[in-house]
């Protein structure tokens, strides 16, 4: 007996399509400048309280280890449901957060805001699905240290709560088209076990075991993201408070870093694909480069200069790192794409992040104990980059015949 297949065609118009294009975009660049710019307040205000050199890594704690333990059960929720469902679950628990947060943070004093703080972060690592946009990035610098100097940090948690509605009220006018035979159907009718997902991550981990170039890079991204998280925490406490420039060379560093992300973005988006071919250099010269830049940086803070000297070649300085780190990462996520198995490349790209990242929570513990310790940030800097240097050498020709072994 011949059974009709359903049709599974979904038209939809070129005007609808531009219009959830638009709702999409305008949604995400909301939520993105108003997010960053809310985080950058956040640091701001930390270290204002505090005098901490980890008050811009508080996020760089709570959100590789809630992704950590969330790795498994937030890839089923998104699996199951459907995501207009996931993504309204989302926003209504970051907006009664949010609406928490606000009410609760005045309430507590000095480092004991890091108790709702902490909270919050907690439920933002877990419930936030926005991705970045690149002119979000370069305007929420500039922006943030304007608004926190005119509204200070109440005023960056209430613009954050409108913003979060207002974006989750183009998202709820969005339609979303899904098969009627998709996954979230046929999830009613066979539940995954956790047995089951637990196998299927498992595989996923057996694969990566034996590609000998996925090892190689997570021995390089892994102290990469270790030492690197010197440079995050480290930059606004040498600023503010040991060289006492104020918050402006603060947004003008990190302008620069984003300028250098969008640029790096653009540059790869012209070029044409040149597929693996001369993927050793681009994946080595980045990280040479990222490496000297972090040298660069730390000289230039141990140098005498004014804070428009310091805001100035900093940003400079800031722009070509972060444009070498944007190449080398779209670089590796291509070669993923192009070289893992469909089927098991949502499995690797995860683990990789989440092993990548884990090991920015010990960094920022251990690197805010030594900037606290120390009255010189730039040597912090300075070292950081030439055990950098050196541990990228070491790894050159391991990377090398990796490259090659896998070669066709």
């Amino acid at each position: 007996m011949a059974i009709k297949q359903p049709d599974l065609t979904i038209n939809i118009s070129n005007h609808q399509s531009s219009l959830q294009i638009f709702k999409a975009a305008a949604s995400n660049f909301i939520s993105s400048l108003s997010g960053k710019m809310f985080t950058f307040g956040l640091g701001l205000m930390l270290l204002d309280e505090t005098h901490s050199a980890i008050s811009f890594g508080i996020n760089m704690i709570i959100s590789p280890i809630v992704g950590l333990l969330c790795l498994v059960p937030i890839g089923n929720l998104i699996d199951t449901y459907p995501h207009k469902t996931v993504l309204t679950g989302s926003l209504t628990a970051r907006t009664l957060a949010l609406i928490l947060f606000a009410a609760s943070i005045n309430l507590f004093t000095a480092t004991a805001k890091l108790i709702p703080i902490v909270l919050f972060l907690i439920i933002d690592a877990i419930s936030t699905t926005q991705s970045a946009i690149s002119l979000s990035s370069i305007l929420s610098p500039a922006l943030g240290v304007g608004l926190y100097s005119l509204v200070g940090f109440s005023g960056f948690v209430i613009l954050e709560i409108v913003a979060t509605l207002a974006s989750f009220g183009i998202m709820l006018t969005m339609k979303f088209h899904y098969h009627v035979t998709n996954q979230f159907a046929n999830s009613q009718h066979a539940p995954v076990t956790s047995h089951s997902q637990f196998a299927k991550f498992h595989s996923g981990l057996n694969y990566m075991r034996s590609r000998t170039m996925i090892k190689i890079t997570i021995l390089l991204s892994v102290i990469l993201n270790f030492l690197y998280t010197a440079v995050t925490i480290g930059i606004p406490y040498i600023l503010k408070d040991q060289l006492h420039t104020g918050n402006g060379p603060i947004g003008v560093l990190e302008t620069g870093s984003a300028i250098g992300m969008l640029l790096g973005s653009l540059l790869l988006t012209l070029l044409p694909p040149t597929g693996q071919k001369r993927l050793f250099l681009k994946l080595i010269i980045p990280v040479l480069i990222l490496d000297s830049q972090i040298l660069l940086l730390g000289v230039l803070f141990m140098t005498s200069q004014s804070p428009t000297g310091y805001a100035l070649l900093g940003s400079f300085i800031m722009g070509i790192l972060a444009f070498a780190l944007v190449i080398l990462n779209i670089t590796f996520q291509v070669y993923l794409q192009q070289t893992v198995p469909t089927k098991l490349l949502g499995r690797v790209v995860a683990t990789l992040t989440t092993v990548n990242s884990s090991i920015m929570p010990i960094g920022t513990l251990m690197f805010t104990l030594i900037f606290q310790s120390t009255t010189h940030g730039g040597l912090v800097l300075i070292i950081n980059g030439i055990l950098l240097l050196g541990y990228t050498l070491l790894l050159l020709r391991p990377l090398n015949q990796a490259i090659h072994s896998e070669q066709p």
